[in-house]
């Protein structure tokens, strides 16, 4: 199945891509915002499609097919800075992240970031690549307390002691090696009728590790606090988020650069997915689109 893109029409309209434009997009995916922003640049326009999953650059240069002017590298968006520098791309006219994950990276990755029943031997690794620590690693390793706190500030998993507790009971016994043995012990650790069945009950605590993992949070602070060496003057930058503590960094990130007169804020309140759009793709019910305008 197609990647379909989340809140394209808002991202066009803020992105603002105009023939021969520079822009990158941080977080190519299968290429579905990638597809739309190449119509508008070309010809004579650059595009330099990130991601930090070589599965979806692969899957986007089959999207997209080889053009001439288009670069996808294997990289982290929180490294633009320096990456734009490396390989001499100068400044871009606008920069677009979206944060969330799409179904074929859960599904396709190997890495155990799904919880499914398909999914439930696939090692526990959880991360995008082999530079980050491994999330079996890391329950093998971590103090109770702490794996609580992270399955509650990062999922909002309101008995995340209790699925600390049991996940460390576990490791007692026997490292958690599987996908499948910490979606087991997370679910069992659970009362009945956890989110009157609205979600896995699992669902929280594997975001939460996927983002503790991979330095979700620090890697977005970092690439809003260099968005000045990334866009020229009059550069925009849209990012979509999918979760509050996401949208809070953008937030004050954007927020910090309107007062200090470097940018202007385009957005004042996050756009939201339609419902129409919600039905056709439910990825997207839970996104928020903030953007910026470079000065």
């Amino acid at each position: 199945m197609s990647h379909i893109p989340v809140l394209l029409q808002e991202v066009m309209a803020l992105l603002d891509p105009k023939p021969g434009d520079c822009i990158i997009d941080g977080t190519v995916d299968g290429g579905g915002h990638a597809e739309a922003v190449l119509a508008k640049i070309m010809p004579g326009g650059r595009f330099i499609g990130l991601d930090f999953d070589e599965n979806m650059l692969a899957a986007c240069k089959v999207r997209i097919g080889s053009r001439e002017n288009v670069s996808l590298l294997h990289g982290n968006y929180a490294d633009l800075p320096e990456i734009i520098e490396e390989k001499k791309i100068g400044k871009a006219d606008g920069l677009l992240l979206d944060l969330g994950f799409s179904s074929e990276q859960l599904a396709q990755s190997g890495r155990g970031f799904s919880f499914g029943e398909s999914s439930a031997g696939e090692p526990l690794l959880m991360t995008y690549d082999d530079s980050r620590k491994p999330v079996r690693e890391i329950l093998r390793a971590m103090p109770e307390k702490e794996i609580a706190d992270i399955i509650f500030e990062f999922g909002g998993e309101r008995f995340s002691r209790r699925v600390a507790r049991a996940i460390a009971e576990r490791e007692k016994r026997k490292p958690i090696m599987f996908v499948g043995e910490l979606a087991e012990t997370v679910r069992n650790a659970l009362p009945r009728g956890y989110e009157r069945g609205r979600i896995d009950p699992a669902t929280r605590t594997f975001q939460a590790l996927r983002i503790y993992a991979n330095d979700e949070l620090g890697n977005l602070e970092r690439v809003c606090g260099g968005l000045e060496k990334i866009l020229k003057p009059g550069g925009r930058a849209v990012v979509i988020s999918f979760h509050s503590i996401e949208d809070r960094i953008v937030k004050a990130a954007f927020r910090k650069l309107a007062k200090e007169n470097k940018a202007a804020i385009l957005t004042k309140k996050p756009l939201t997915a339609s419902r129409e759009e919600i039905k056709k793709n439910p990825r997207s019910r839970s996104a928020k689109l903030r953007a910026i305008r470079m000065m």
